[in-house]
């Protein structure tokens, strides 16, 4: 089993690499792959060294998958001669998730869409994989009208660059910017470019991805995108308007059946989910788990998930786990 990691070097190739190890992924042969100017240097990886491929020399090697994490203009470019050559991609960038011919896949929610034929499968954004997770079995169950959700996402989604930014505003230098505006001790309610319709593209892909991933256009979904200066953690604030009614400890029950879900929920003991929990997991936590009362058959919580680890790399190592279990590949 032939494994190539693209994007090796950036902070989820680096998680990429490190959830392979965890999770003993049967990796007979790493491929790492970064930029051209990483090309011949050494990563470790299972205690042993290996040489940065350049794309071309990654394809000529024949991996049987290809983890990608290196951007959407280098995905459109490059997954598609992967493919060609009869390996398997499975993309973290934006660039195929919207696709209609593509695969959107979060594994406990829908991998039993995939097939042998599937050589590009997209990995969803990070904040739509850790809420459509929670929100599947609930859908089930009472049939989700609505969904109104605002984010509280960590630095260390955009990159290197903005976790630099933050420190460095901790403690008082001057560097790059990662964002027009400081990150520590503010909060900047803009995450990706502003369209046409006032939503930011990552308000966006929330309310389209989770339609695809779940299979239902029917869901009304609107998203407010927020970054905090958190290292290591999305956190979301979610309202879902049921069709049927519910009660609160049906809920606490499904969710806590739900594989890879914690349910933290113990308001009088100040027990709650943080970012800081979730640090280096890969579960889902969810709490605050409360009715609305302004209107019925809705319940609002509050979920958080390693923005780095279940919302991109250990979802993209699962969807690897799953192709090999039920060999599609």
């Amino acid at each position: 089993m032939k494994i190539a990691v693209v994007g090796a070097t950036g902070l989820v190739g680096t998680e990429m690499l490190k959830v392979l190890e965890e999770r003993n992924f049967p990796v007979t042969e790493l491929i790492p792959v970064a930029s051209e100017r990483s090309v011949g240097k050494k990563i470790s990886f299972k205690g042993k060294e290996y040489t940065i491929h350049s794309m071309q020399q990654a394809i000529e090697a024949k991996p049987s998958i290809a983890l990608f994490s290196a951007g959407g203009s280098t995905s459109l470019e490059w997954a598609p001669a992967f493919a060609d050559a009869g390996i398997t991609v499975i993309d973290n960038s934006s660039a195929w998730r919207m696709d209609p011919a593509k695969k959107l896949v979060v594994p406990e929610v829908n991998a039993h869409v995939l097939t042998k034929d599937d050589k590009i499968i997209a990995n969803p954004n990070c904040s739509t994989i850790q809420m459509v997770v929670i929100l599947e079995p609930l859908h089930k169950k009472y049939s989700i009208k609505r969904v109104v959700v605002s984010t509280y996402q960590s630095v260390t989604g955009t990159g290197v660059k903005a976790v630099d930014q933050l420190m460095n505003e901790r403690k008082g230098i001057k560097g790059e910017m990662a964002y027009k505006y400081p990150i520590d001790l503010n909060v900047i309610p803009q995450i990706d470019v502003f369209l046409e319709n006032g939503y930011t593209k990552e308000e966006m892909k929330m309310v389209n991805e989770t339609k695809k991933i779940l299979g239902d256009d029917s869901i009304r979904l609107t998203s407010t995108t927020v970054r905090i200066p958190v290292i290591g953690g999305h956190s979301e604030a979610v309202n879902i308007e049921f069709e049927k009614d519910y009660t609160l400890t049906d809920i606490r029950n499904i969710l806590s059946a739900v594989p890879g879900v914690i349910v933290k929920d113990d308001p009088s003991n100040q027990v709650y989910p943080m970012p800081i929990d979730s640090h280096g997991r890969d579960e889902i936590f969810v709490g605050r788990i409360r009715r609305d009362e302004s209107q019925p058959n809705t319940v609002n919580m509050w979920i958080v998930a390693d923005n780095l680890r279940k919302g991109a790399a250990t979802n993209a190592v699962q969807i690897a786990e799953y192709l090999v279990e039920k060999q599609l590949v």
